[in-house]
């Protein structure tokens, strides 16, 4: 297995990226990361986001639990002033796992508490919350749906995976047309409980990321570009209509690439596929390798009239390709072993929401990929927002092992080396794990944050050492 992380300092990582001919950048500088930013109305403290990062701890009936609350009092004390809340069904029925938080009149309440517990915990290290911005990520899990597929889109790359067959039904445009209040239903739960905004979200192939790439669907919401786009639209101007002061955004697929599947070997291969590619976003059919970010900026550009503000750029499927997403040193348990230099895939990151940040003057755009950077990725940060590159930094996995790493470079001008996201994958194993009496075991990091999820790391490796019948050694 290769290892490719192996630099001490900046100094051979910058050695590493000359020899790959990549345009990733670095800093020292880190001051272009506490400058304060204008979205809309309201003026965020500083650059730094937390990603939507699903803990998959909710409750049965989808309010919040114990450990959803310990993830944002731990985020709101961090120093992060951007809190890009996870992925919130907008009905049941629309929930990726029996565990995912559900916003609806029967939650609010404890949504509520949520939002004032994050906030809480940010006056109480700071001061004053009034640069906070904390929103959440409304959506529909599509063909992820863990009570039954709801595909919109027969994807002939995808047949097989996840209980979906060339036989599974297509979701009516009627069925589609009605989601729309269901997003608005759940925008005005978002707003009412406290949050700053609300994520409409495109990507990793959820059921609008889908949509997005749907060439081959009949119909008004599949085929041209207009009709592709036609039901996220829909969305963004009846919320806009009803809520005219909540501040929009959404999390966009700048690229979807093609699934992957494990060799003998145990690396990462392309699977086989007859151009022109029927699905897929930000790529040209005949090319489904290679980004093409025309169709994305486009998007993005009629986005902004609709009065989107706040754009948060991805990559991927983590079911079918996750180096796309979020390039890695060790696999989770279910993939296979990076295909490419994990560096090429931050590079693709950077490169794409550059060029959509670059697009878009004035957006407030948040990049990704950065977690596979371990100490380096403040150096790159404050590179790419000085050269206007990106406007926000999105951390990820690496906030579940160090969520206070804000404070930790304010306080002594480098991350905590003890407590740094190697991308070991655990907290992908751990949400790949269903063995559990509510269906899903929670997320989060068993290295760095052994007091919440050690004993959980545990209960799983055993259960899986059970189903192997043999012994299976912790990394």
């Amino acid at each position: 297995m290769a290892r490719f992380f192996k630099f001490k300092t900046l100094a051979d990582l910058e050695a590493e990226v000359r020899r790959l001919g990549l345009d990733l950048r670095f800093s020292e500088d880190f001051s272009p990361l506490f400058e304060p930013l204008t979205i809309g109305t309201r003026t965020v403290g500083n650059r730094w986001c937390i990603h939507p990062m699903e803990g998959c701890d909710g409750e049965p009936d989808g309010t919040p639990g114990e450990l959803t609350f310990r993830r944002y009092r731990r985020f709101g004390d961090g120093g992060a002033k951007l809190i890009w809340g996870e992925a919130c069904a907008i009905r049941d029925d629309a929930r990726m796992n029996p565990r995912q938080i559900v916003l609806k009149a029967s939650t609010r309440d404890v949504f509520a508490r949520l939002v004032e517990a994050c906030r809480a915990a940010h006056r109480a290290a700071y001061g004053d919350d009034s640069d906070l911005l904390f929103g959440i990520q409304l959506t529909h899990s599509g063909r992820y749906s863990y009570q039954k597929p709801f595909v919109v889109a027969d994807d002939p790359l995808l047949r097989g995976r996840y209980c979906v067959t060339a036989e599974t039904p297509l979701a009516s445009d009627d069925e589609l047309a009605r989601l729309v209040d269901d997003y608005v239903r759940a925008a005005k739960l978002a707003a009412e409980v406290g949050f700053d905004f609300v994520d409409v979200k495109q990507c990793h192939r959820y059921l609008l990321s889908e949509l997005l790439g749907a060439r081959n669907r009949p119909g008004r919401y599949g085929g041209s570009f207009e009709n592709r786009t036609r039901l996220a639209r829909e969305i963004f101007q009846a919320i806009r209509a009803e809520l005219p002061k909540l501040l929009l955004a959404t999390r966009l697929n700048g690229y979807d690439g093609i699934p992957f599947h494990k060799t003998e070997s145990g690396a990462g291969e392309a699977a086989p596929f007859v151009p022109p590619v029927q699905v897929g976003w930000g790529f040209d059919p005949y090319d489904p390798l290679t980004p093409d970010p025309s169709e994305p900026i486009r998007w993005v550009q009629e986005m902004r009239v609709l009065g989107v503000e706040l754009v948060n750029i991805a990559m991927g499927n983590p079911y079918a390709q996750p180096h796309f997403g979020r390039p890695f040193e060790y696999p989770p348990p279910d993939g296979y072993e990076s295909p490419e230099h994990p560096l090429v895939g931050v590079n693709r990151h950077f490169q794409m929401a550059g060029t959509i940040q670059q697009a878009n003057p004035g957006l407030a755009a948040v990049g990704t990929g950065y977690s596979y950077l371990q100490e380096f990725l403040p150096h790159a940060g404050a590179a790419n927002v000085r050269d206007g590159r990106i406007s926000l930094v999105g951390v990820g996995r690496a906030s579940l092992a160090q969520p206070d790493w804000v404070r930790q470079l304010q306080a002594t001008g480098r991350l905590d080396r003890k407590r740094i996201c190697r991308t070991f994958s655990y907290c992908t194993a751990l949400m790949r794990a269903k063995n559990h009496p509510l269906g899903q075991y929670p997320t989060g990091c068993p290295p760095f944050d052994k007091e919440a999820y050690g004993e959980v790391w545990k209960e799983v490796q055993t259960l899986q050492i059970r189903e192997s019948g043999g012994n299976r050694a912790m990394r």
